[in-house]
């Protein structure tokens, strides 16, 4: 068995004295694993840090075997990313929620939206927007995606401001106006395709807060998991970034 794939560095493990087990998102071929003999090497130790993106040949025996990865180097975002406090949490993130993906099972929409989050993570007015929208698409991939495009209620397209927490649908704000205090929040930076590319730290906080509730009831509560702390502290950072780039 042997295929070729684009793929980025998730997680590595060691594997006896010289080896390691490496986990990348790869296009083709989901979230895979593989044996990267001499991986502890001096020479192996830049390629494969989290972040980098590699093109991997993989071998096995049989298929369902963990079998062996040959690896390239093709992107070398690590050194960037450890630089800031954003792009470290960030890229730990990232890894946290893709192992909710089940293993080599392909979404190639996650893995090239995984590599645009990346190339942007440490930078703090890009990266939160970024990470809402990869955060919507992974409920989305994982069957529990949010309807964002009519009003619940009125089935208008404008005007959308808040999301029913029990539907998961947009609700518009005459409609919801009544019913705020129990509805979330819907950032304007996820509905209007006009809204500058960089919305500001509330908004962002929103987006946040938005996916956190559906990732946490939808997903991560059924399987007795919560969100890693990491994602905490890349909002923390997020915000932290915001602050200084508004400040005089």
């Amino acid at each position: 068995m042997q295929w070729q794939d684009t793929g980025i560095v998730l997680s590595t493990r060691p594997h006896g004295e010289t080896s390691l087990v490496v986990e990348l998102m790869t296009r083709g071929h989901g979230r895979h694993l593989g044996l990267v003999r001499g991986g502890r090497s001096r020479r192996h130790a830049a390629v494969l840090q989290p972040g980098n993106g590699v093109e991997a040949v993989w071998r096995a025996r049989l298929d369902d075997q963990l079998g062996s990865f040959t690896l390239e180097p093709a992107a070398m975002r690590a050194a960037r990313l450890i630089d800031t406090p954003a792009g470290t949490f960030g890229v730990r993130t990232l890894a946290a929620h893709l192992k909710l993906l089940a293993e080599r099972e392909p979404h190639p929409l996650l893995h090239d939206l995984l590599a645009v989050v990346l190339d942007h993570v440490d930078d703090p007015l890009e990266a939160g927007a970024l990470m809402v929208r990869f955060e919507l698409v992974l409920l989305d991939e994982l069957g529990f995606g949010l309807d964002l495009t009519a009003c619940a209620v009125t089935g208008e397209t404008h005007d959308l401001a808040f999301v029913s927490p029990r539907s998961g649908r947009a609700v518009g704000r005459v409609a919801g106006a009544d019913w705020a205090d129990r509805l979330l929040p819907l950032p304007r930076f996820l509905v209007d395709r006009t809204v500058n590319a960089r919305p500001d730290a509330a908004e962002i906080a929103e987006g946040l807060a938005l996916a956190a509730f559906f990732l946490d009831r939808s997903v991560l509560t059924p399987r007795g998991l919560t969100l890693p702390p990491e994602r905490e502290r890349l909002a923390a950072a997020l915000a932290r970034g915001h602050a200084a780039a508004a400040a005089p």
